[in-house]
Parts: C-alpha cells; structure tokens; sequence
C-alpha cells in the first residue's frame, strides 16, 4: 500500500514538472529579451528532466507514470496567453505568471515532502525542491529588476 501512495505523489510531482515544461516554454515564446528568452528554456528543460527522473522512480515502484501536466496547469497556461495578449507580452508580465507557477510548485513539492516517502525518494523530492527554489527565486529577482526599470 505504501508504493502505492508513494507513486501518487511522485505522479502528482511529475504534473508539476509537466506544468513547469509547458508553461515555462509558453513563456518563452512569448519572450523578448534574449536572455529571458534562454533562461525560460533552459527552465522548461529543467522541469521536463525532473519529471524523467520522477518518472523512471515510478516504474522502480512498479507503477505507471504520468505524462502529462494538470488540469490547473493547462489553465495557467491559457492565463499566460490572456494576460500577454493583454498586457502585449512583456517581458515582465511573462517573469510574473512564471513566478506564479513557480510558486504552485513550490507549495506541491512541500505538500509532497509531509508524506512518508522511502529515503531514496524522499533524497530525491528533496534535492528537486532546492532547484524549483532557486529557480523561483531567480524568476522573482529577474521580475523585481523589471518592475524597478518599468516605474
């Protein structure tokens, strides 16, 4: 029972991630400044190798992993659409709604760290948290000097 419950968390960390690849990469597109621009892709890459990893754990576990991002994610993404189509996809506004993700994912890895995860796994979920922080962090540094320069 215990893989079981193991699996569904890994599961629902590999939505994120998905969510995080495919919102990171709509971003992106959307982009101006170049360095932006490679620094959301570089994220999405990111994201869509921690899910792998999460990933190739579930089938360890014996389970079937997931492939694909949430319902949730799916909507931040048309967000990300609306709010560039309004705001004429700044590079600001693309830095605050991946901001926004960045922050669901931070709130799903420490809902997941509460369970009681074997220690490989737990190592694991651990070591991807420091990551989705230092990304969240240096998205949210990258919008408050966009902010200062926008005043």
């Amino acid at each position: 029972m215990k893989d079981k419950d193991t699996i569904n968390t890994l599961n629902n960390l590999i939505e994120t991630c998905k969510d995080g690849e495919y919102g990171f990469k709509t971003s992106a597109e959307h982009a101006v400044d170049p360095q932006i621009k490679d620094l959301f892709l570089t994220r999405s890459q990111d994201c869509r190798a921690a899910a792998a990893e999460l990933q190739t754990l579930v089938v360890r576990l014996g389970g079937k992993p997931e492939d694909s991002g949430t319902a949730s994610g799916t909507v931040h993404r048309g967000w990300v659409a609306v709010k560039g189509t309004l705001s004429g996809y700044t590079d600001l506004a693309m830095l605050e709604e991946t901001e926004r993700g960045e922050d669901a994912a931070l709130d799903r890895y420490r809902e997941a760290l509460k369970e009681d995860l074997p220690v490989e796994v737990r190592t694991m979920v651990e070591a991807q948290l420091a990551g989705v922080k230092r990304n969240h962090d240096q998205i949210r540094s990258l919008r408050n000097q966009h902010r200062a320069t926008a005043d």
